[in-house]
């Protein structure tokens, strides 16, 4: 073998075994996170060109407004539904009740040094009060939107089949919804 290809084999060998003589990579730390927020509706129990959900907006890093739905992490002691409730009033001034779970997205993301997997649990919640507001920090902009205008609305995929799940589910729950009042004094006597 000549020389030449003596240096040619050596230097395949270290590009498969990793060069010689560069510092490694330094390992990035996985962490788990884990979130819950929702599709709050109002006009539940009306005609279904009158039902809106509230969303919010937020300024990515080159300046376009995305709409999502409201979420955010999930606090000791907090269940997952409470916690979407809670964000939901914290992010755009509503007050909802959880009627059911719309599932779950999952997905990774890297900031500041480190891999993080988060799962946000969404449920879709009904209008019980409240006005929209932007006061919150995160918030650039908050909206009622039209059901039907959510799938060219929402910025994200996952968040655009969420809103589809959310509009079957209340095609099926339209004529078996209970009444707001109902559902408020019950669990006013419950405290």
């Amino acid at each position: 073998m000549s020389a030449a290809e003596r240096a040619n084999r050596s230097r395949r060998n270290s590009r498969r075994r990793g060069a010689v003589g560069k510092p490694a990579k330094p390992h990035m730390r996985t962490v788990r996170e884990t979130s819950a927020g929702g599709l709050v509706v109002n006009g539940l129990g009306g005609p279904r060109e009158n039902l809106c959900a509230a969303l919010i907006g937020r300024t990515d890093r080159r300046g376009r407004l995305l709409w999502s739905l409201p979420k955010g992490h999930i606090e000791q002691g907090e269940t997952a539904e409470q916690t979407a409730m809670r964000e939901v009033e914290e992010e755009t001034g509503i007050q909802g009740t959880v009627l059911a779970s719309l599932g779950s997205i999952d997905y990774w993301f890297v900031t500041e040094g480190r891999r993080v997997h988060k799962t946000v649990h969404h449920y879709l919640l009904r209008f019980l009060g409240g006005e929209l507001s932007d006061e919150d920090v995160e918030v650039t902009e908050v909206a009622w939107v039209p059901l039907a205008e959510l799938g060219s609305r929402l910025a994200y995929a996952d968040e655009r089949k969420l809103a589809e799940i959310a509009g079957e589910l209340i095609s099926k729950m339209t004529t078996t919804l209970p009444d707001p009042d109902l559902k408020l004094q019950k669990g006013h006597d419950a405290g």
